[in-house]
């Protein structure tokens, strides 16, 4: 049956004009991105069997063009509409933290890192510079890979640190399992950055660590 023919109060747009986005499931969220369905199958259904396979919202989010454009019901338009919706929501949520001192906003900075790390399938380990007001100067992804001291170099994050004019850092990585909780490896390059920006005056206020839910500060571990 097409949603269309549903009761009014189950159709997904109606149900998100009436009671909010937050009151859809994530199928039904992306039924409204869908819009239609395919024969045999409403948007919903569609909806729910992309989800399936491609491995929830993390996965749609992280899966390539081509990948992308294999799935049923979905194609080149699909795909650039939502890298279109994807940019929209991390520029909205960079705009939030450009605009105050960052230290202020602490929900905001951990949407916005999560808004970029959350959806990559490795690791990446990124760096928010800020200015002595505690103003993001700019956002960088510095190192792909594991989260060690052969993938994560001192020398290079002084060097940005130095080019950006920046009087203090925030770090950040994600854990592609979804398990947020540091390693030790992650404790001992946050303390090797930390001495080796300490030497030029740049301090480090956190490391957060992108997974599932809120993430994992290291300052508020009591861990820098």
């Amino acid at each position: 049956m097409p949603i269309t023919d549903w009761p009014a109060d189950e159709r997904p747009r109606e149900r998100l004009l009436a009671r909010g986005a937050q009151a859809l499931t994530d199928a039904e969220l992306l039924a409204i991105f869908l819009r239609t369905g395919v024969a045999g199958k409403s948007a919903v259904d569609l909806a729910r069997e992309l989800l399936a396979e491609l491995g929830g919202l993390r996965g749609l989010f992280s899966t390539g063009q081509d990948q992308f454009c294999r799935a049923k019901g979905l194609g080149l338009a699909k795909f650039a509409q939502l890298q279109a919706v994807l940019e929209m929501s991390r520029r909205y949520l960079e705009d939030g933290i450009t605009r105050t001192d960052i230290l202020t906003s602490p929900e905001a900075t951990r949407d916005y890192l999560k808004a970029r790390l959350y959806a990559y399938p490795h690791e990446v380990f990124a760096c928010l510079f800020l200015d002595n007001r505690h103003r993001v100067i700019r956002y960088e992804e510095l190192f792909r890979g594991t989260i060690d001291g052969a993938s994560v170099h001192p020398r290079e994050v002084v060097r940005q640190a130095l080019i950006s004019n920046a009087a203090a850092v925030i770090f950040a990585h994600n854990h592609p399992s979804g398990v947020a909780e540091p390693s030790q490896a992650d404790i001992r390059i946050t303390e090797r950055l930390k001495q080796a920006l300490g030497l030029i005056e740049v301090r480090v206020l956190d490391h957060f660590i992108v997974g599932e839910g809120r993430g994992t500060s290291l300052a508020e571990r009591g861990l820098i």
